[in-house]
């Protein structure tokens, strides 16, 4: 168990009509306590002035304490949510170090979760797919898998494959049992569908990593046959520059877009083409190597 208290902002930065800040630890009570002026009770959202320890009002906010083990983290936590200005975050946040918290490190509180066995991997990796998605598809993509889903998925296929090893270990330290597991077929039959279900996850998972991280489209071909068009036409914006000039394009030009929900990471790249111009090579030789690492080859002709 962790014996430090952290504390963090947990809102984006930035200025918006409510802010956060959180802090996790054995004295996050005393912390919160101290600077609600209040008792706090678990689960009870009250509306309290919060002051520094020169008994100078902050802010007048709402202040929630989860008693461990119900809570995000597995310890106590208590969240102070005031007005979301800058300046008002960062006293509420120099208050709670003053008083004994260290500054979070980026993702600790998740850590902290994980090491308390509040989620799985797989579920602090979805937090970060959550934050981070761009449709309405990704989003309810990693909410499955952060309620569990995929784990229990992985969970089942694990204890899929103990119970066949288990069997087949019993086969061999009790050959008098005259368990012939190599001729009787089940061995064969259970090892197929254990591979059909890996497969399928396989899919789904990728299917996933689309819906989050999306598709990598990569447009190529020969200079003015209208890459930089396109990609403006797709991306509704003056995004690359047109010119009826051979070779106006020499780096890569990238802009994410979203069809049917899915978001796509389009590349516009320089011309293919001899050029003796060392930028205009530099250029092509980054085509070859983004062509790698895309899913999607458009090659576009005029």
């Amino acid at each position: 168990m962790n014996k430090d208290t952290i504390a963090a902002i947990a809102t984006a930065s930035g200025t918006g009509g409510i802010g956060i800040v959180r802090i996790s630890g054995p004295d996050a009570l005393t912390i919160g306590q101290q600077i609600s002026l209040s008792r706090l009770n678990p689960r009870v959202a009250q509306y309290t002035p919060f002051t520094d320890r020169r008994d100078l009002v902050i802010d007048h906010g709402i202040a929630i304490f989860f008693k461990a083990p119900a809570s995000f983290t597995g310890e106590d936590i208590v969240e102070l949510q005031a007005h979301g200005g800058p300046v008002v975050l960062d006293l509420l946040l120099k208050e709670a170090l003053g008083l004994g918290a260290r500054m979070a490190r980026p993702g600790e509180f998740s850590e902290r979760a994980f090491l308390n066995d509040k989620i799985d991997l797989v579920q602090a990796e979805a937090i970060a797919d959550i934050i981070d998605c761009q449709s309405e598809a990704a989003l309810r993509s990693s909410l499955r898998t952060f309620s569990g889903d995929f784990s229990k998925k992985i969970n089942q296929l694990v204890e899929d494959i103990t119970r066949l090893r288990m069997y087949v270990e019993a086969a061999i330290d009790f050959p008098e049992e005259e368990v012939d597991f190599v001729t009787d077929g089940y061995i064969d039959q259970q090892l197929k569908a254990l591979l059909s279900t890996i497969e399928l996850t396989l899919q789904q998972s990728k299917s996933g990593a689309v819906l989050t991280k999306g598709l990598n489209l990569t447009i190529i071909g020969r200079p003015n046959a209208g890459k930089s068009s396109l990609l403006n036409a797709l991306a509704g914006d003056e995004i690359a520059i047109v010119t009826e000039q051979a070779g106006t394009t020499r780096d890569l030009v990238r802009q994410q877009i979203t069809l049917d929900d899915i978001p796509i990471n389009v590349v516009d790249t320089a011309g293919l083409r001899r050029s003796d111009d060392q930028i205009e090579q530099e250029g092509i030789k980054r085509v070859r190597a983004v062509t790698e690492s895309a899913d999607i080859l458009c090659y576009l002709r005029d």
